[in-house]
């Protein structure tokens, strides 16, 4: 009989958290291929169908970091299998939803829950591996399977959808969870003493989220409700009112979810702006490249997924170790600007998609572009985020800067999917075919989104520390 080892039962135990971990990233693009016939099974409108995203995007990047508080006080394994369970239960309900409004709440729990399990595994990583060398090696398995998740999404995306329906792409979690759930159980260690209550602060959670999503909100239903109108003035004065009372919250509170003095490290305030920036843009590629390929050119969510695939195989192979060495050669700087300056070209060149588009002459090449950007990219960003804070303030570093992308992400998608929306609605009421006033929303989105990831290579140039 085979003896599992302590060494063994180790690495055995983050092949575990990082199946857990891959069904999180799977989640944030197995969906992106599913939009068109969730729109058209559920009766989306174009603008509403962003919180199909965005629903899970916001609870996500909300309670990312409170996730990790709740692990330090309640105990990392009891919380890692709670939001496991409470992920995997959204799953089901996201797979047997049958409206609107059912699978936007049942995505927000899985957002919730993903949070909680994303947050708590690195902790759980940090805790097994204390040895320097084993742990870099750890980070590094994790780190691929974050940057590899999205390539085996948008293929398993498209499989699903077209050999089933769109309802597989969410109960393929419940096998997944339910595995990850009985190893854990086995393999993780009993949660030791832990800090007092004081160490989370669900205040500062629901203010900034809920800030947040009443921003995505008035700007989704801006087109619609009217810009000048008073639900969306009221909504986003009533945004800005969280907002503040978030930043009073963090000044007073024991332990703040974000301590406002970090945003003083130059370093973390530049990458942190510049995530914002990035995400905006390649979220916004996501969803409407998409729409684009099954709407425009008439794709079927097979298609759509391998599309997707040479971008993302690009991507993580950057991230797993070209990245690396550009780092070690060129510092932070280059390839930060570098990679952000190639997703702008992509984006560039997705804005002159034509109606009839050729994938190899049109579509290819900024995919390309934006897989090789995101692969060179991704590193530096964080390291740039963590490079002047103590290493005992990793952490929180490392979760400020992960909640900056998701937000940064939900209110790209929602501005510019509204714009999108709102320019097809221009050109369709000055006589434009529906189809020719489709792309042509497209096409804005994609320039605009090309805009913020060149303020994004720009701002970059401005960081201070090349280690």
């Amino acid at each position: 009989m085979l003896q599992i080892t302590p060494h063994n039962k180790q690495w055995l135990t983050l092949i575990v958290l990082c199946l857990g971990e891959l069904m999180i990233v799977l989640d944030t693009t197995i969906v992106n291929v599913a939009l068109p016939s969730i729109r058209i099974d559920l009766g989306f409108s174009e603008t509403s169908l962003v919180w199909v995203v965005n629903a899970y995007m916001l609870t996500f990047g909300g309670f990312l970091l409170l996730g990790g508080r709740l692990g330090d006080f309640y105990g990392h394994r009891k919380v890692f299998l709670i939001g496991l369970t409470l992920f995997v239960l959204a799953s089901l309900a996201c797979g047997i939803a049958n409206s609107q409004n059912v699978l936007i709440v049942a995505r927000a729990i899985q957002g919730l829950g993903g949070a909680v399990v994303s947050a708590v595994a690195l902790s759980l990583i940090m805790d097994l591996f204390t040895e320097p060398n084993e742990r870099a090696k750890a980070m590094g398995v994790y780190g691929f399977v974050c940057a590899g998740g999205g390539s085996i999404g948008v293929l398993l995306g498209g499989l699903l959808t077209s050999a089933f329906s769109w309802h597989w792409i969410f109960l393929v979690n419940l096998p997944i969870g339910i595995a990850v759930y009985v190893l854990c159980m086995q393999l993780l260690p009993r949660d030791q003493t832990q800090t007092d209550a004081t160490s989370h602060d669900v205040g500062g959670a629901f203010t900034i989220t809920a800030s947040l999503m009443l921003a995505v909100y008035a700007i989704v239903n801006g087109n619609e409700a009217g810009w000048t109108s008073m639900q969306t003035i009221m909504l986003l004065l009533l945004s800005a009112a969280l907002l503040i009372a978030f930043i009073l919250i963090e000044q007073r509170v024991k332990t703040p979810l974000i301590p406002l003095g970090i945003f003083r490290l130059h370093n973390l305030a530049i990458a942190n702006v510049t995530a914002v920036l990035w995400a905006a843009s390649m979220f916004a590629w996501f969803f409407i490249s998409a729409l684009y390929m099954q709407s425009v050119l008439g794709y079927s969510a097979l298609q759509v997924g391998l599309a997707f695939l040479p971008a993302n195989l690009i991507m993580a192979a950057f991230s797993l170790g070209i990245s690396a060495r550009l780092i070690m050669r060129f510092g932070l700087k280059i390839p930060l600007a570098s990679g952000l300056l190639f997703a702008a070209i992509g984006l560039a060149l997705f804005a002159r998609l034509p109606l009839e588009g050729n994938f190899t002459i049109d579509v290819l090449p900024g995919m390309l572009l934006l897989g090789l950007g995101a692969g060179i990219a991704f590193n530096p960003m964080l390291l740039a985020a963590m490079n002047d804070v103590e290493p005992s303030d990793s952490g929180l570093a490392s979760g400020v800067i992960n909640t900056s992308f998701m937000m940064g992400g939900a209110l790209g998608l929602a501005i510019l999917a509204s714009l999108a929306a709102m320019h097809t609605r221009h050109l369709a009421d000055n006589g434009i075919s529906a189809v020719t006033a489709l792309n042509g929303g497209y096409q804005l989105a994609f320039a605009i989104g090309a805009l913020f990831a060149l303020a994004g290579a720009i701002l970059s140039l401005f960081l201070t520390s090349k280690r």
